[in-house]
């Protein structure tokens, strides 16, 4: 079952206070999640697990702006700490192509977007929201494929907005199981 079958639900519309202690300071440190992740291992590593145009959800049309009906592009990559997977992170863009403002993404291969977001003062975040994701949304199937699993827990996960030139980039960050051997 997914996010499609409950068109009014919005799993980002929870409180980081409701996860349990551990991942609150995952879901409301607002810098880069990729330095936090280098910072707690030895070795990061990125892995591409998808780039090109697809689908959105209701609720990521409605984050992008109120995007209308079609294929948006996006890339999904594993964040990988010591070899292990830690993050299921999929970012968006309004439309099928990679709108000027955005044009580094679509070159990045598996480097982290922390540089192009975090480097540039330009570009500006809007508010982390928190979500809990499980089997009824899309996000949390497409990061047991990515793991190679059939089942996961429900899934810790938080999404901000990056805009650049007013052009938004929807990022959302799915906290996987192993990222509780890494200290908070």
């Amino acid at each position: 079952m997914t996010l499609a079958h409950f068109p009014g639900r919005d799993p980002f519309r929870m409180a980081a206070w409701q996860a349990p202690h551990p991942m609150r300071g995952w879901l409301t440190d607002d810098h880069s999640l990729t330095a936090r992740i280098r910072a707690r291992c030895a070795h990061f590593s990125l892995r591409l697990v998808f780039q090109g145009k697809g689908p959105a959800l209701p609720d990521e049309r409605a984050a992008l702006g109120g995007v209308p009906h079609g294929d948006v592009w996006h890339r999904d990559v594993l964040l990988l700490a010591d070899g292990v997977p830690v993050v299921f992170a999929r970012s968006l863009v309004a439309g099928p192509v990679v709108p000027p403002a955005w044009h580094l993404v679509r070159h990045l291969g598996g480097r982290p977007l922390a540089a192009v977001l975090f480097d540039d003062p330009r570009v500006r975040r809007s508010p982390l929201e928190a979500g809990r994701l499980d089997a009824r949304d899309r996000r949390w199937h497409q990061a047991c494929a990515a793991l190679g699993e059939t089942r996961l827990p429900p899934l810790w996960a938080r999404r901000s907005a990056f805009v650049r030139h007013q052009e938004p980039l929807l990022i959302t960050e799915i906290f996987l199981p192993a990222i509780r051997s890494l200290r908070p």
